[in-house]
């Protein structure tokens, strides 16, 4: 049995994660968070407002596109001094920055990455 969420793995006696507190499955699918470490990612924009986090994240979770967004656990602790940068699957890049293109990055210290 493996947690979906982190991808621990337990004895088939268990049926949830002791961490994450989620139904365990019996494999793990491409989709799941502990798949994500073989996944190629591409740094797409960068960002000092939590606001502009969430709202990217809506977005992208609304569209299906997997990111992560690289300095999210640590930014809060040093007052968001450090960009956080939206990483997005190799794959999904060019779908990504077609949906945030039109974003209004004007109140932040961050934005799409130049590809010129």
């Amino acid at each position: 049995m493996f947690c979906p969420k982190c991808g621990s793995e337990y004895k088939p006696e268990y049926t949830t994660c002791g961490d994450c507190g989620v139904q365990l499955v019996s494999e793990l699918l491409p989709t799941s968070e502990a798949a994500l470490e073989n996944a190629e990612f591409e740094d797409i924009l960068a960002t000092n407002n939590p606001g502009d986090v969430a709202l990217i994240k809506s977005i992208l979770d609304g569209e299906g596109i997997t990111y992560l967004f690289q300095g999210e656990h640590v930014a809060p602790f040093v007052g968001f001094a450090i960009p956080l940068r939206l990483l997005v699957r190799k794959d999904q890049v060019e779908r990504a920055v077609v949906i945030l293109k039109d974003f209004d990055f004007s109140f932040t210290f961050g934005g799409l990455n130049n590809s010129d």
